[in-house]
């Protein structure tokens, strides 16, 4: 595993100030230019997937699109984005969630979810935690089960574990990497 960790930790590029002055953002783009780190990225939260039992994998907008549809393929299981309130068309369930800087809603499609399913959610970065709190919300009020939180990593100091293990009921949140 620290193989891993160095490959991917070797990919990630800070950008100082960005988007805003004082912030050192985490840019994964040039992991997902490179084909190595990129399948070995897939490769571990594909068998977070297997591991978990997860019978589909929800990808929060819009790198966990990114880093979760190539998961679902890789497990053998459905994918279900999970967008930002009126992206999607027909029926959603909508959650509401709070942010550092106001609020935000997602959405899932009501049908893509029952009783019977095991979810994983993969992002790319587990922050303050609000957007995948919401979407264990949606999970949850869809009748599914949360499987656990797969991310690449982990702003800590963000406190977004803390938030979430509540929701989780149990379910497991694994980052790959702790930042």
């Amino acid at each position: 595993m620290t193989d891993i960790k160095e490959l991917l930790l070797s990919r990630i590029r800070d950008v100082e100030d960005y988007p805003e002055q004082g912030v050192m953002f985490k840019d994964i783009t040039p992991l997902l230019a490179d084909p190595a780190a990129f399948t070995a990225l897939t490769d571990a939260l594909a068998e977070i997937a297997e591991r978990t039992g997860a019978t589909k994998v929800v990808g929060l907008e819009a790198r966990g699109f990114i880093l979760g549809a190539p998961v679902a393929v890789r497990a053998g299981l459905g994918f279900i984005p999970v967008r930002k309130a009126g992206k999607l068309p027909g029926a959603t369930l909508r959650q509401s969630y709070e942010l550092e800087y106001g609020s935000a809603e997602i959405e899932v499609h009501a049908e893509d979810l029952g009783a019977d399913d095991r979810i994983l959610i993969v992002d790319d970065v587990l922050a303050t935690g609000g957007t995948a709190e919401a979407a264990i919300q949606l999970i949850h009020r869809a009748g599914a089960e949360v499987a656990g939180v797969a991310v690449l990593m982990e702003l800590g100091f963000l406190g977004g574990r803390g938030r979430l293990e509540p929701a989780l009921r149990g379910a497991p949140l694994e980052a790959l990497l702790q930042v």
